[in-house]
């Protein structure tokens, strides 16, 4: 018997059919999935090469901001660049912005924007352990370990710490018997942690942010990281770059003479030679301004030429004109009135001071003559904060850079970088950008107010 056509070996057509179908679904479904996992794919590409671009745009915004704080830093002769002559808070460049953020003084809910100078902290190479201890979170223990850590020897001082006690360490190593390269050097010394380096502030911003109170007091403590510098030096030159004649130098007579006469009367300047010849040495130029009878009009005529010091380079002089509180309080012989009455005559100057001899206005001689070999009224030296973001608020960049404008153009002496730290500013600026509004929009917009609560 002859089997039926198709009936051996074959599937009958609706199950072949039934088959075929499953297949091309499965085949369906495999292909829908490698689409899909080929667009997520491409999304995550596409993410990450707009998340590139941002951070280069946010790298080349930090490289502009640098270059606008040379343009407002470059020969300003020992002056402070003024606030309204150099904007700092949502500067436009490019497709995006940058802030340069700075502490306000007596406020610590208030954001501030702009330059710091160098000169208005106490430098840690060359302040005294007694100037040292008095700054916000220090001991005197502290300050002395501190100096022994700079100094060239191995002697330890009282309540300091030397190289036995670091050698003694789990993990030891030597004193650096050297002066410090940075501020954070400061925790390798015993005794510091981040902690006391830098109190509440965590992001280092100046202000007071959510979670930053550990005290519960509603205030921000301050550490005395806040307050120290390695980059605070002038030269010992006139405005126009000479060297000043030093009134202690008997060889230098003609030129004292030439400098004195060049401002004042003939009988002036000879009255100012003979007291000179007779009184040296002077202790500082407040201390000449004092004795030799010059009038403050007339010493600020010639202060600039004048000099009682040999060094070519003057280190760690505070600026009398931009110190906050904290640094002038930590002046030797300085008591808390005579802090208050600087900064009282400080606010009521119209004109920058042309002399130290204002100094001799706000306190009494004695005091004014004891802290003038520390002080100065010019700053070289300049830090900024820059915060930079990309237009889209996707990236940001924090670096802080150290300026020095003794020669034009400046340079960078010292950069840090500190986007690690977190997003330093409003939190609304960053969400605004990242909502789609325009950067123009978010820039005109204010955010020097704190609105979170800490």
């Amino acid at each position: 018997m002859t089997p039926e056509r198709g009936h051996v070996g074959q599937s009958s057509g609706p199950e072949r059919r039934g088959a075929v179908l499953i297949v091309t679904m499965w085949v369906l479904i495999v292909l829908a999935g490698i689409v899909m996992a080929l667009a997520a794919n491409v999304q995550v590409e596409a993410d990450c090469t707009a998340g590139d671009a941002s951070r280069a745009q946010a790298e080349a915004i930090e490289a502009g901001a640098v270059q606008y704080v040379f343009s407002r830093a470059d020969n300003l002769k020992g002056k402070m660049p003024m606030d309204t002559d150099m904007p700092a808070e949502g500067v436009r460049l490019g497709e995006g912005a940058f802030w340069i953020i700075r502490s306000t003084p007596d406020d610590d809910r208030l954001q501030g924007y702009g330059l710091v100078d160098e000169a208005s902290k106490l430098n840690l190479n060359t302040a005294t352990a007694g100037m040292l201890s008095l700054l916000p979170g220090m001991t005197s223990e502290l300050a002395a370990c501190a100096l022994d850590w700079r100094d060239s020897d191995d002697t330890t001082t009282d309540a300091g710490a030397e190289g036995d006690y670091y050698r003694s360490l789990a993990d030891p190593y030597r004193a650096k018997n050297a002066p410090f390269e940075t501020v954070e050097e400061l925790l390798l010394v015993r005794g510091f942690t981040r902690e006391i380096l830098y109190g509440e502030d965590v992001n280092r911003n100046g202000i007071l942010d959510s979670g930053e109170d550990a005290s519960a007091d509603g205030s921000l403590t301050r550490g005395p990281g806040s307050f120290l510098t390695l980059y605070s030096q002038e030269p010992n030159t006139d405005a126009d770059g000479h060297a000043r004649v030093n009134v202690n130098d008997p060889t230098q007579s003609t030129a004292l003479t030439d400098a004195l006469t060049a401002k004042l009367s003939a009988q002036t300047a000879a009255l100012v030679r003979s007291r000179v010849r007779f009184g040296r040495p002077f202790r500082n130029l407040v201390d000449f301004y004092l004795r030799s009878g010059l009038k403050q009009a007339d010493f600020d005529l010639v202060a600039d030429k004048l000099t009682t010091r040999t060094e070519k380079t003057l280190n760690g002089l505070v600026n009398l004109m931009t110190a906050p509180r904290e640094v002038l309080a930590a002046l030797p012989g300085l008591e808390e009135s005579d802090v208050t009455a600087l900064l009282a005559a400080r606010a009521g100057l119209t004109d920058p001071p042309a002399s130290m001899a204002w100094l001799t206005t706000a306190l009494k001689p004695a005091k004014a003559v004891a802290i003038a070999d520390r002080v100065t009224l010019k700053t070289w030296q300049f830090s900024a904060d820059i915060v930079s973001i990309a237009g889209d608020g996707r990236a940001f960049r924090r670096t802080r850079v150290v300026v020095d404008a003794r020669k034009s153009p400046p340079k960078v002496i010292f950069r840090q970088p500190l986007t690690h730290l977190g997003w330093p500013l409003e939190e609304t600026i960053r969400a605004r950008l990242r909502a789609g509004v325009a950067i123009d929009t978010v820039c005109s917009e204010k955010h020097s107010v704190k609105t979170s609560t800490p």
